[in-house]
């Protein structure tokens, strides 16, 4: 009945080569095939209200469990990830990407490092103290105060506050003459 080894024509084949073949059916085999027919095309209304009486089932098996869709979306969305991580690809492609990362967190420490030796070489530059010294005289011209030393960020700060004191006071000159 369901297996038979008849060849079905493919969607787009010779119209007249379908005819053809009812042509050759005797009358017998039509009504053995009309009856098969009727009996397929029962048996998947039949499945189809099954299945429908399922998904109703299950639909409200799920509503007093309170399972919405939302959840059931997470629930997926976590075993697609498990899914994922477990493959081999997932972990050999994990494995290359932490390595790349210690020796890219290990190039990044060395060129800290060979830039923290660059800014020590020119702080220790014959160019740089003098530099060094002429803020601090200036300095010392300014403030007056304070003896010179210190480090080089309190000796530029207190140069540009006693810079932007001096502009202050000319702005005030000005206005009052």
């Amino acid at each position: 009945g369901l297996l038979r080894s008849d060849s079905i024509p493919e969607v787009g084949e010779d119209a007249a080569a379908t005819v053809g073949m009812a042509e050759t059916l005797s009358e017998e085999e039509r009504d053995e095939l009309r009856k098969e027919l009727a009996k397929v095309e029962e048996e998947i209304q039949t499945l189809s209200q099954v299945l429908a009486a399922k998904e109703k089932h299950l639909a409200e098996i799920k509503r007093k469990l309170g399972i919405n869709s939302l959840q059931e979306l997470k629930q997926n969305i976590t075993k697609s990830w498990q899914d994922v991580t477990s493959t081999t690809a997932y972990k050999r492609t994990s494995e290359t990407l932490s390595q790349a990362g210690q020796k890219a967190s290990a190039a990044f420490s060395s060129v800290g490092s060979v830039i923290t030796k660059k800014f020590e070489d020119v702080r220790n530059s014959p160019t740089f103290k003098s530099f060094e010294e002429k803020v601090e005289n200036f300095k010392s011209k300014v403030g007056g105060s304070k003896p010179a030393g210190g480090d080089f960020g309190e000796v530029l700060n207190s140069a540009a506050s006693a810079s932007a004191t001096e502009t202050i006071a000319e702005q005030t000159e000005e206005e009052t003459h």
